[in-house]
């Protein structure tokens, strides 16, 4: 049989950013074609970005994306690739029997592209309704199985979910006698995912005896992270190659049929480890948030903790040193060793780091108020909120809030004070985890030669919002490795109180715990958002009402 060389392009899309992104995959078609690839598939809604959410009951929106993707397909015919076969992902209106377009409704389609025009187009079946996703909301599913011919092969396409549900396009792929199904995919991010992704593509080249291509998207929208990974396996199921973990690549490899496959640019099959898995999905998260929305600077409190150095390392390794902006604000109740903490934080990252004092602040307004306890711890945090939030209107920053998720979970910190901000690096992140990712990459550091970014006593001392004289977390709450137990029980396993306490957790412990996460949904509805890297974040992965009287 002929050789086909099939090219996976990975991109970066901004939503709405439609002649950009096209520009973007243009110049991947040509980089492609270059390398001799005469085949390059794109991910799912490459052209528009993804996800489009409501962008897609607007009908200019969807009746532009159709424009840009003809354009597009007439600049291919101008640069001399029509024989190229090009797969990209976009919104289309849905067609009327005599072939217009009629506005019933969007879909989630791939236009096959060749000789200069679309050739033929393909809608999603299965549209996700679960987790983050909302597609039964935004579009309209697809009915037809789309199989063509390129180069002497036969290739069938599929959109994402279609390839985790039973039936539809996906179990027409044997009998349709298909060499490769090609799967266009937004796939965010999340722990152990890539694994999960791969035996799937592994049992749908197995049982419909064909290679599978699949190409994920890459980049930061809003709370999601996708992570690239784009994989290519034979029949068998064995992986070729793999497209690179959090960044634009182009993987290519060569086809002789479906079980004679050759990688001419790919990966390793093997991935890094977890914590760098992670941690490069929070420097893509927060990059990308602050990059694509136009902010020149993040500006964040450095409060000598472990939570506030974990996200000012993020913050740097995502932008660099001189976009990141420190604030140490001492009261009268800081620890000498919180502010040195701070500067030496800050001096290892290379940050400009400065103090505004809050004891000058909040005198007089705990004086007016006669503020006293809980009101007095609060007004400290809400007067540090006021610092950082005004910084940010006189220089442009966007303010980070440094809470991770324990905190979050149980409402330990202060709305509208500790939780100020626009973005929220670590807000899918356990705390025990936070003092993982430290070490990790102080250790990552030493092992390229660097200094470690986070100092020592950051990581080793007990965490404090240091609001009274001598507080620890732990006078509120319980030990970090057992309330990180009972809530991954809760919230992840979403197991009752009984059935927690029967795993021999503490009655008392577990009835708090749980308490606290039911009392505190209005303050997590009124966070920042942050980049999602578990399977059960805050946010659309768990919607619960405020008002809720319901125990268990």
């Amino acid at each position: 049989m002929p050789q086909l060389r099939l090219a996976l392009a990975q991109t970066n899309p901004v939503v709405g950013q439609l002649s950009e992104n096209l520009a973007d995959c243009l110049q991947m078609v040509k980089d492609a074609s270059a390398k001799g690839a005469n085949v390059v598939l794109f991910g799912e809604m490459a052209a528009t970005g993804y996800p489009i959410e409501d962008l897609a009951a607007r009908r200019q929106f969807i009746s532009d994306a159709e424009k840009a993707i003809d354009q597009f397909a007439s600049t291919l015919l101008e640069c001399g690739l029509a024989d190229t076969a090009v797969i990209i992902g976009h919104p289309a209106s849905i067609k009327d029997q005599t072939g217009q377009n009629q506005w019933i409704g969007a879909t989630n389609t791939a236009s096959i592209i060749f000789g200069g025009k679309v050739a033929a187009q393909y809608a999603k079946h299965h549209l996700p309704n679960y987790g983050v996703f909302d597609e039964y909301r935004n579009f309209k599913p697809g009915t037809d199985l789309v199989v063509f011919n390129h180069s002497g092969m036969k290739f069938g396409i599929a959109i994402c979910e279609d390839i985790w549900q039973k039936g539809g396009p996906v179990s027409g792929m044997k009998n349709a006698s298909v060499d490769c199904l090609l799967v266009l995919n937004g796939s965010p991010f999340e722990i152990s995912k890539s694994d999960d992704r791969l035996e799937i593509i592994r049992e749908v080249a197995q049982s419909q005896d064909c290679a599978v291509a699949y190409v994920n998207l890459v980049g930061g929208q809003d709370d999601l992270v996708f992570d690239g990974d784009s994989v290519m396996v034979d029949a068998s199921g064995a992986i070729i190659g793999r497209g690179k973990q959090f960044e634009t690549d182009l993987a290519i490899f060569d086809i002789a049929d479906k079980n004679h496959i050759e990688p001419v640019l790919a990966e390793p099959i093997e991935h890094n480890d977890e914590l760098w898995q992670i941690w490069q999905a929070l420097v893509l998260g927060l990059r990308d948030y602050v990059d694509k929305n136009g902010f020149k600077s993040v500006i964040l409190g450095l409060s000598g903790g472990i939570d506030s150095a974990v996200c000012a390392a993020i913050a740097v390794d995502a932008l660099g040193s001189e976009r990141v902006f420190g604030v140490s604000m001492p009261s009268k109740y800081s620890s000498d060793h919180s502010k040195s903490d701070a500067f030496d934080l800050a001096k290892r990252l290379n940050i400009d780091c400065r103090t505004e004092p809050i004891k000058g602040l909040v005198k007089p307004v705990e004086k007016q108020l006669r503020a006293t306890d809980l009101a007095a711890e609060n007004l400290q945090a809400r007067m540090r909120g006021v610092i950082l939030m005004t910084l940010s209107n006189l220089e442009g920053h966007l303010t980070l809030t440094t809470g991770n998720k324990s905190e979050l979970a149980v409402g330990y910190s202060t709305i509208y004070g500790d939780s100020v901000g626009g973005f929220a690096p670590i807000k899918d992140i356990e705390k025990t985890m936070v003092w993982r990712l430290a070490s990790w990459r102080n250790d990552s550091a030493l092992q390229s030669g660097q200094t470690p970014p986070i100092p020592k006593n950051s990581i080793d001392k007990p965490p404090s919002a240091e609001l009274r004289p001598g507080q620890t977390d732990q006078d509120s709450l319980p030990d970090y490795v057992v309330l990180d137990a009972i809530l991954a029980a809760y919230l992840n396993e979403r197991l009752s109180r009984v059935e927690i306490i029967a795993r021999g957790f503490d009655e008392e412990v577990v009835l708090r715990v749980a308490g606290l996460v039911d009392r505190a949904e209005w303050k997590r509805r009124q966070g920042a958002i942050g980049p999602k890297i578990s399977s059960m974040s805050f946010g659309r992965d768990r919607r619960m009402p405020i008002t809720n009287k319901y125990s268990g």
